[in-house]
């Protein structure tokens, strides 16, 4: 476990060490030099995709002996300095023709590989927005249509991937099936729930067990009006490769960066200053403003009766929440979070963080915001009702507002939500 300094008692700072430990354990820079395979006879060719991928590519540079080629895409303003792995930036959460472009590079660079060749893929959260590649017919306008729909209707994460892996040509394993014969390792930093290879992504290296009756079922479930292409190759496809194709199986994947990692590390700030961490779960889903209110329960039976344990304590979890689009404000899952736990708080004695661990809430470069026992106090002395925002998804406009905003700039990695929730 690494060591990190006492922080101070100030409970504002005490939060923000407990996030910024989160991030720190999940650097690609700290750890991803141990998972590296060995070197091939052959060549050896990175590509990926994610909002850490770039900061993945300058640390394997630096662990590896040997020539590299090969091209990752990340978040615009994500990039890091690279010597032999070209740096391509594209657009998240909505794709873009950088992204479109960029992954046709990716999906080229595997081609005509051999059997003494390596591929290390580099696969980190929103990399399915960022390396987008249209099924069949599919424009790009159109399945940026697709992700605005899918953004807007509070879908889990899990929902959206299978409907985005069977309207790919590299995702759902199709990249890995394209670098057959090559040895293909994946490199994994999950922002999913359960952590699962095949989500993470959209799974561009990972063989999929959902059909495209799946994907039409999620549409119909969320009533999503869809292209007219989309609904063709739909009804169509034959799906993506299976988990017992034989183009996979030269192929491995690993997670070596996750939520609960992150949680652990957090844990451990508090302890050093003398507060009893509880991890309720790295994997916690659910309507943003709804898990607020469930949040704000268990602290209020803390403060009441010392359940689940005494005071001094904090609540740590992870994981994904959703956004239902209700108003026209600026919102984002984990302000939308915080906002719901501190109207359902209702002035109780209890601070909270809740920042998005790659440093961007939503669309916003705001990773998240901190309550305090008096947000309600000092919105109604601005001018803000808090539950009138609340209900417009104003939420990061809300915290701005009161200065109380969590800003890092891109983190260059991403182990999705982090929310702590602080009971001295």
């Amino acid at each position: 476990m690494t060591s990190f300094a006492p922080p101070p008692a100030d409970p504002r700072a005490l939060l923000r060490a407990m996030f910024d430990a989160a991030v720190a354990a999940a650097d690609p820079m700290a750890m991803l030099a141990r998972h590296l395979p060995a070197p091939p006879k052959g060549r050896t060719v990175v590509v990926g995709a994610g909002k850490a991928s770039a900061r993945m590519a300058e640390a394997l540079e630096a662990a590896w002996d040997g020539p590299l080629s090969g091209v990752v895409i990340t978040r615009y303003g994500h990039a890091c300095p690279t010597r032999q792995i070209e740096i391509v930036e594209s657009s998240h959460p909505v794709p873009d023709e950088a992204g479109r472009r960029g992954a046709e590079r990716v999906l080229a660079a595997v081609q005509g590989l051999t059997e003494d060749d390596l591929v290390i893929a580099l696969i980190s959260g929103g990399g399915s927005a960022l390396m987008t590649l249209p099924a069949g017919d599919i424009t790009l306008a159109e399945k940026q249509a697709v992700n605005r729909a899918l953004l807007a209707c509070g879908a889990a994460i899990g929902e959206m991937n299978v409907l985005r892996k069977h309207l790919s040509a590299i995702k759902g394993g199709r990249l890995a099936a394209a670098a057959w014969p090559a040895r293909v390792v994946g490199l994994l930093i999950s922002d999913v729930p359960g952590d699962d290879p095949a989500v993470i992504a959209s799974g561009p290296t990972v063989g999929e067990r959902s059909t495209p009756e799946d994907a039409r079922a999620i549409v119909r479930r969320f009533g999503l009006e869809l292209p007219e292409s989309v609904t063709r190759h739909l009804a169509a496809t034959d799906g993506c490769p299976a988990p017992d194709d034989p183009r996979l199986s030269r192929t491995e994947n690993h997670v070596i960066a996750a939520p609960q990692l992150s949680l652990e590390a957090a844990a451990e700030v508090a302890r050093t200053a003398g507060v009893t961490p509880l991890i309720l779960g790295d994997s916690l889903e659910g309507e943003a403003r709804e898990m607020g209110k469930v949040m704000a329960g268990i602290a209020a039976q803390v403060l009441s009766h010392g359940q689940p344990l005494p005071r001094p304590c904090v609540l740590l979890s992870g994981g994904e929440t959703t956004v239902t689009l209700r108003g026209r404000g600026r919102g984002g899952r984990n302000v939308e979070f915080l906002l719901g736990l501190a109207v359902a708080l209702d002035g109780r004695p209890v601070w909270a963080l809740a920042g998005d661990t790659d440093g961007v809430d939503g669309a916003e470069e705001v990773a998240g915001a901190i309550a305090t026992p008096d947000t309600l106090t000092r919105a109604r002395a601005a001018g803000l009702d808090a539950r009138a925002e609340l209900a417009n998804n104003n939420a990061h406009a809300f915290f701005e507002a009161l200065g109380d905003q969590v800003i890092t700039g891109p983190t260059l990695t991403n182990v999705n939500d982090f929310r702590a929730i602080l009971i001295p």
